[in-house]
Formats: structure tokens, sequence, C-alpha cells
């Protein structure tokens, strides 16, 4: 459970972090991804040198999610 609560902390920072990037780079590209989640991706790759650290941290919580939620099926 401490693994899933983690995990969800790391991909709700990571994804505020994310949109703060966006943002700063135009308010266009923060309004589309909040409201679509193609032009987040298309974002991730356009700005590769910006976004790269908060698409690690949900990375990061992704697979510490992955890795709880395995443990609770085990328990």
């Amino acid at each position: 459970m401490f693994f899933l609560i983690v995990g969800a902390i790391f991909l709700g920072i990571g994804g505020i972090w994310l949109l703060f990037v966006s943002f700063s780079e135009s308010v266009l590209w923060g309004l589309g991804c909040i409201f679509l989640f193609p032009v987040q991706i298309i974002f991730v790759i356009a700005h590769w040198n910006v976004a790269k650290k908060p698409l690690g941290v949900q990375g990061i919580g992704f697979v510490l999610s992955v890795v709880g939620g395995m443990l609770s099926k085990s328990l």
C-alpha cells in the first residue's frame, strides 16, 4: 500500500510540474496539455530538454505504483 501511495504522489507531482513547464512555454501549450492528452505527448517530444525531468518523475511514480499493485495482490 505504501508504494501505491508514494507512486500516486510522484505521478501527481510530475503531472503538475509538466503543466507548469508547458505553461511557461506558452499559454496555448499549457491549455492544450490540460484538455488534450495527445498535445501533452507532442509537447514532451518537441520540448524534450525541459520536459524530461517531470516525465522522469512520472515514470518513477508509475513504476512505484505498479510495484505497489503487484505487492498488494500477493498479500
